[in-house]
């Protein structure tokens, strides 16, 4: 058995990790709602994680530490995956907005970066834009 078969690669171990961030942020309100079964599905066959990675990170989700990617790019590809689940529901508890703050940075965003980045995405998730911002998104190829 090779070191890749016993511990995974490096870019599994990242999306195990970050699948673990996912399933985190829609447990902590309480139970998986059905939408949010629909995302997590959708996540897993996007990072790869077969089933039984999947019952394991159910029944555990800290026990897979977030390994931040090494771009600002891929970092917040990671942070638009998170508020994808937890605007799985409509809507951001305080719960919800203190744990994504933490997981931004864990991304490895700044404090300061991880507030204005995430007071943004709520913004753009809740649907509050400004006119400039939707004719700015719908002008963008």
């Amino acid at each position: 058995m090779s070191f890749v078969d016993l511990f995974g690669s490096g870019e599994h171990l990242r999306n195990l990790g970050h699948f673990a961030a996912i399933v985190n942020l829609a447990t902590v309100d309480g139970d998986i709602n059905a939408e949010e079964e629909v995302q997590l599905q959708r996540f897993a066959r996007k990072l790869d994680i077969g089933e039984s990675e999947y019952n394991k990170v159910l029944e555990n989700p800290s026990a897979f530490p977030i390994q931040p990617p090494n771009t600002v790019e891929r970092r917040l590809e990671r942070l638009h995956d998170l508020f994808v689940i937890i605007f799985a529901d409509h809507i951001i508890d305080d719960e919800e907005a203190e744990l994504i703050q933490k997981y931004a940075i864990g991304l490895g965003f700044s404090s300061e970066t991880s507030k204005a980045i995430i007071k943004r995405s709520i913004d753009i998730f809740s649907g509050h834009l400004s006119f400039e911002d939707y004719r700015y998104l719908l002008n963008k190829e």
